[in-house]
């Protein structure tokens, strides 16, 4: 049972702390008294018992209800100083899932609208467009235009309730998807080819929407060669396509545009993608001839942004691409669970890069704190 095995781990917790049971139970806000009828079965542990035990040990939420790890992954194999960009991702997939696992056991479960999707085709491109085709849909009842959005990452959040963590990886990384009962999420590397990242989270959004893996799915580099022949990622690249650059805006764009490096370049910056994607798209849907398309995808970004003047807007793609981002809804989640006296500050401090006496400080403020006090 659920309620043994916690207290099995909640009594191993007690002897290794080297603390006497009536201290620890202190410390973690329980008398005496409770903590011997909860260990004994008489009482059950509440939420926030188990949520301030997790934090005065340094375990998780889910490992005190007896659950294993959530995945065999290298990442828990490997020291913190030889993390490779894949091990750090991994390890940060695990960390965010982690806490949706809290999270959810405390009531606060991740709302990620059921995508219903069945392929009509056996051809991987033609999924990949079609599912594209129904997540703009999906998206476009919560309001959002997908392929308009330069903030890609607020985007899926809003539309598809997907947690997407922006990282500062070391070595360079793609990204990773991860799908469980309690977590969906994506995590890509701070980039400063802000198209690569942007084509990036649409194609690990891919692979989520069309239910790839249960568990972790790594695209450690998209471009290379072998990885990107295997029919899911011949899908997901696709659906990457289709989703940021839709065949019937650009074949309406095409209609009244006579082709130079200027109109490209301007479509390319309007379309938030780099001008070598937009051109072999261009040619695939047959909107361009193979000598435009080479002439095209030689452009760089910077050359686009030259083109049509819009440097300062590229600039600021660049930085927020190069910044590191935390999930908004998981933040919100986090802090509404300690708002409620759920959970302790400390999940919420540590998801936000705050340490918690400074993080209660700025939460308790009171008016008399403000400057503008008379």
């Amino acid at each position: 049972m659920a309620g043994d095995a916690t207290a099995v781990r909640v009594r191993q917790l007690i002897t290794e702390s080297g603390l006497t049971q009536a201290v620890f139970a202190g410390k973690v806000g329980l008398d005496e008294s409770k903590m011997s009828k909860s260990l004994s079965g008489v009482r059950r542990f509440t939420s926030l018992d188990l949520a301030r035990i997790a934090d005065l040990c340094g375990v998780s939420v889910d490992w005190l209800l007896g659950a294993s790890s959530l995945t065999p992954s290298m990442a828990a194999r490997t020291s913190t100083d030889t993390l490779t960009a894949s091990d750090a991702a991994i390890r940060e997939a695990e960390r965010l899932a982690q806490l949706r696992a809290d999270l959810a056991f405390l009531g606060y479960r991740q709302d990620v609208p059921k995508f219903r999707w069945a392929p009509t085709s056996l051809l991987n491109v033609d999924q990949g467009r079609d599912l594209a085709v129904s997540a703009t849909e999906c998206a476009a009842a919560k309001e959002v235009t997908l392929w308009r959005s330069r903030d890609l990452a607020e985007a899926v959040e809003t539309a598809f309730g997907v947690d997407v963590r922006v990282h500062r990886l070391p070595d360079g990384f793609d990204g990773l998807s991860w799908v469980n009962e309690e977590a969906s999420l994506i995590v890509v590397g701070t980039s400063e080819f802000p198209a690569r990242q942007r084509f990036t989270i649409a194609h690990e959004l891919g692979h989520l929407l069309a239910g790839d893996d249960q568990g972790l799915h790594v695209d450690a580099n998209i471009q290379d060669a072998v990885h990107k022949r295997k029919p899911s990622e011949v899908r997901a690249n696709a659906f990457a396509a289709e989703l940021l650059l839709p065949g019937d805006i650009l074949r309406e764009e095409s209609a009244h545009t006579t082709w130079s490096r200027e109109t490209f370049a301007r479509l390319a910056c309007r379309l938030w993608v780099s001008p070598s994607t937009l051109a072999w798209r261009l040619f695939n849907l047959k909107l361009i001839d193979r000598s435009l398309c080479d002439s095209f995808r030689t452009m760089t970004a910077g050359d686009a942004a030259g083109l049509t003047g819009s440097f300062e807007s590229f600039g600021e793609w660049l930085q927020h691409s190069s910044t590191p981002r935390i999930p908004r809804l998981l933040v919100r989640a986090t802090a509404q669970a300690y708002a409620d006296g759920k959970a302790t500050l400390r999940p919420f401090a540590n998801l936000i890069g705050r340490d918690t006496d400074t993080l209660r400080q700025a939460i308790s403020e009171t008016r008399e704190d403000s400057p503008l006090a008379l």
